[in-house]
């Protein structure tokens, strides 16, 4: 099979011409396996796809056009109505997102201490210290004032959730700024409970470039130079 190791970006699928060749075509939205409700996505152009296989066919049928540029993933689920965000609201948001990233690695290294796959020894060693540290105050919601004392009063302790989570996002490829498909995952997941989140990435792109360098992402949160 000549499509056997051959690779297709998201929403083309490889076909082999008469002589074998492998190339790269445009998924039919149409042919994409149905899926349940809870897979539907939204795109940034507000419609409901069934699910990623169904949009990014349709992106890539609306290649080379101002339309298809624009089209992404926005968030996961059918779309809704999102509020919009206030300043006030924009200016909080770090304090939870820190809280959030550093909650999410405490759950990592108690998951570790049963079965290993989810941090390697330099993560496990880092998130030590924050673990011990962590018990005096519970995870949980908490004040934006509760927030930001703590934050102030134990710095430290947010410092590598922060370049942790960058570190995850950039992979594809791995140069210290952050794309649109990049930070998607984590984009996309988060927007139906956290309406804030495109706007306040919107707004680490400092230079509007398009790209969320590393600087400009610790510089969002809160960590100094």
């Amino acid at each position: 099979d000549p499509c056997r190791n051959f690779h297709c970006k998201r929403g083309k699928v490889c076909q082999a011409d008469r002589q074998g060749k492998p190339s790269c075509i445009c998924e039919d939205p149409a042919a994409c396996p149905s899926t349940k409700d809870y897979e539907r996505v939204c795109g940034t152009d507000n419609k409901t796809y069934d699910g990623t296989c169904q949009l990014f066919g349709t992106k890539c049928q609306l290649e080379g056009t101002k339309m298809g540029r624009q089209l992404h993933l926005d968030y996961m689920g059918s779309c809704k109505h999102i509020p919009h965000c206030t300043d006030y609201e924009v200016d909080q948001f770090p304090l939870r997102m820190r809280d959030w990233l550093k909650n999410i690695l405490m759950q990592y290294y108690e998951r570790d201490q049963d079965t290993t796959g989810f941090l390697n020894e330099k993560q496990r060693s880092k998130v030590k210290k924050i673990y011990q540290n962590e018990k005096r105050l519970v995870a949980g919601n908490h004040s934006a004032e509760l927030l930001l004392h703590d934050f102030e009063k134990n710095y430290h302790m947010y410092v590598y959730p922060v370049h942790w989570q960058f570190y995850q996002l950039d992979q594809h490829p791995a140069d210290r700024s952050l794309t649109h498909s990049e930070l998607a995952p984590l984009r996309a997941s988060l927007v139906p409970m956290e309406h804030c989140i495109t706007r306040f990435f919107q707004e680490c792109d400092a230079d509007q470039d398009k790209l969320i360098a590393l600087k400009e992402w610790c510089h969002c949160f809160g960590i100094k130079e």
